[in-house]
């Protein structure tokens, strides 16, 4: 295994994790935070706009994940890059996303 693979599937387990919460919004008609609001990653954009750019996200963490190298299921280095893409960019979200709808206080975890 190359170590491009691995970082391959980290960031893949990145957009992964991002599309969840554009796709879900946008599936229940719901506005969400998206790069493209004003101000930027804190205006909300509208439902179809999150469907589009979860799905974005989903495509290229597919082709990050399915398309480089061989990624294997039994493998911890394969699953760990993977999860731990998923899980720092989850966390991140959490304590940013949080600050603008209810989930986060200010002060430490």
């Amino acid at each position: 295994m190359q170590w491009h693979e691995l970082v391959s599937y980290f960031f893949g387990g990145v957009l992964l994790a991002n599309a969840l919460p554009h796709c879900l919004s946008g599936l229940m008609g719901q506005s969400f935070q998206t790069p493209f609001a004003k101000p930027r990653g804190q205006g909300r954009s509208s439902s179809t706009l999150n469907v589009l750019w979860g799905f974005l996200n989903l495509v290229i963490g597919y082709v990050l994940v399915c398309r480089v190298g061989d990624f294997d299921l039994k493998s911890t280095a394969d699953v760990l890059a993977l999860g731990l893409g998923a899980l720092a960019l989850s966390v991140f979200l959490a304590q940013h996303f949080g600050r603008f709808n209810g989930g986060h206080s200010s002060g430490p975890v």
